[in-house]
Formats: C-alpha cells, sequence, structure tokens
C-alpha cells in the first residue's frame, strides 16, 4: 500500500458492467483517471473505455505491479489463468479486492505469494446507478485498514457492509442476486396491470414509481415491512385479498427456497476449486 497520506493507485482487473460501473463511480467521487487502470481482453473494449473515461488499459502483470489496489472483477469460470498472472507479479504489498461471486479468500491466498491481503466482497448491479449493496469480509492478512480502503472504494457506489466470511454465500443469495428478485416481481406486476386492461407503459410506470416509493419509505421511515404492509392493508379491501392469494400460491415459501438455492449455488461456486 502507499503511504497514508497518498491516495492508492487502483487497477480494476475485468471491466465488464460491474468493473465500469467501479471505474465510473471512483472518477465521479473524486478520483483522477491517472490514479486508476484497468485490464480487459478485448482490445475494442478497452479502447471504448479508454475513450470515455481516460482511464488506461494495462495487461495483468503492469496492473499488478502498478497499482495498491487490484479490484478483481472477472467471472468465476475466468478466475484460473489470471491468478496464474497474478501469482507471478503480485506482492504482500498489493491488496486483493475479489468480487467474484462465491470464491473464498483462501483460494486467492493459496494461489498468490505468501502474506497478500484480501477482502472479499459481494456487491449487486445497482452499483451501475450508484447504489449498490456490498458486503465486505476480510481475509486472514487482511487488517482494519484494507477494510476501511475497500469501504472507502466502494461507497462512491453505494453502501457498504461488513460480515462475516462464513456469511458471504448467504450474501449473495440475498443481495447479490436480490435485484433480480425484484425485477422478476416487477416483470410480472406489469404483465398483471396489462391482463387487467392498462396499456403497458401505464403498467410500467404505476410499478415502477410504486417500487421506488415502497423502497424509499423502507428505508426513510425505519418502518418494519410488516408494519409498512399493514398500513396498506384493510380489513375486508382489496389488498388482503391480493396478499391471502400470495399466500395460498406459496410466494413466500418459493422466494425462502429459491434465496437458499442460490446460497447452495455459491457454495459450489468455492468448493468447484478447493482442490486448486
Amino acid at each position: 500500500m502507499t503511504e497514508a497520506n497518498a491516495r492508492p493507485v487502483i487497477a480494476v482487473l475485468g471491466a465488464g458492467k460491474i468493473g465500469e460501473a467501479l471505474l465510473s463511480g471512483l472518477l465521479h467521487g473524486g478520483r483522477q483517471a491517472d490514479e486508476l487502470l484497468f485490464t480487459e481482453r478485448s482490445a475494442g473494449r478497452c479502447a471504448q473505455l479508454t475513450d470515455t473515461y481516460g482511464i488506461d488499459a494495462v495487461d495483468v502483470p503492469t496492473a499488478a505491479k502498478t497499482a495498491d489496489v487490484l479490484v478483481v472483477a472477472v467471472k468465476p469460470q475466468d478466475i484460473d489463468p489470471l491468478l496464474d498472472d497474478l501469482a507471478a507479479s503480485v506482492s504482500p504489498d498489493t491488496l486483493i479486492v475479489s468480487l467474484c461471486a462465491g470464491l473464498p479468500t483462501a483460494l486467492f491466498e493459496r494461489r498468490l505469494p505468501a502474506g497478500v491481503p484480501v477482502v472479499r466482497v459481494m456487491p449487486n448491479t445497482p452499483m451501475l446507478v450508484g447504489e449498490a449493496m456490498s458486503a465486505i469480509s476480510p481475509g486472514k492478512h487482511a487488517s482494519s485498514l484494507h477494510l476501511a480502503v475497500v469501504e472507502e472504494l466502494l461507497s462512491v457506489v453505494g453502501k457498504v457492509v461488513r460480515v462475516p466470511e462464513s456469511q458471504q454465500d448467504a450474501v449473495t443469495a440475498l443481495s447479490g442476486s436480490g435485484p433480480a428478485y425484484f425485477f422478476f416481481l416487477v416483470e410480472a406486476m406489469i404483465d398483471a396491470g396489462i391482463l387487467l386492461g392498462l396499456p403497458r407503459a401505464v403498467a410500467e410506470k404505476l410499478i415502477i414509481q410504486s417500487a421506488v416509493g415502497a423502497a424509499a419509505m423502507l428505508a426513510e421511515t425505519g418502518e418494519h415491512p410488516v408494519t409498512l404492509r399493514e398500513a396498506v392493508t384493510s380489513p375486508a379491501g382489496t389488498t388482503i385479498m391480493a396478499i391471502r392469494e400470495l399466500e395460498r400460491h406459496g410466494v413466500r415459501a418459493a422466494l425462502l427456497a429459491a434465496i437458499e438455492a442460490a446460497r447452495d449455488r455459491s457454495r459450489e461456486l468455492g468448493r468447484a476449486h478447493e482442490a486448486d
């Protein structure tokens, strides 16, 4: 890491949607382009991102030797060749921040030189609009200083919470995949509006703003979801009839089962690399 008064140079390894969102967020948060680097396999993609943000594209060894913080944002299935490249060039002074779903810090610690600090992160796609929820966990060589660096880095694109790494598979299932569940629900409600005779554009506007408003109420009032739901649910009214049908069709149980399935898949991704 650089000296305490100097801002670290950050390299994003894998500038897909999440990687690009982080780069953009860091720039909007006050970072200078010369404090950032990125790697990307596609030459066309490199040129596009450099033209858009003014950030230099480099190869992995150059990123490892130049940057103080390496943010690993590749897909889990692409991690092995990246770790091979990093093993030959990274030093224990470099902080590794993994955004790879399901991959434990122990994998990085096993494949990289001894003493390299690793922080595991589970972000989600609202990072694209600066509203991510990211959970961070330290590996065995990561200190409170390393966690503070990661918190500062991610706070420009949303909120951050610290959790034990043992809870990361649950976080992956809940908030990592969580936006997809909301999109699925909104999609179904828009279809319901069309079924009831509303034009698609009207149904979309009604449901999307209802979702935005409901989320704001949850965030700003501090009330329990049950309390907020009960405030909408009048005796013998329309809402309680709808809730009865949701319960009759097992929507709550289906959601619990779906999140458990996502948690189990996250565990599988980690176990696939245990023998490496």
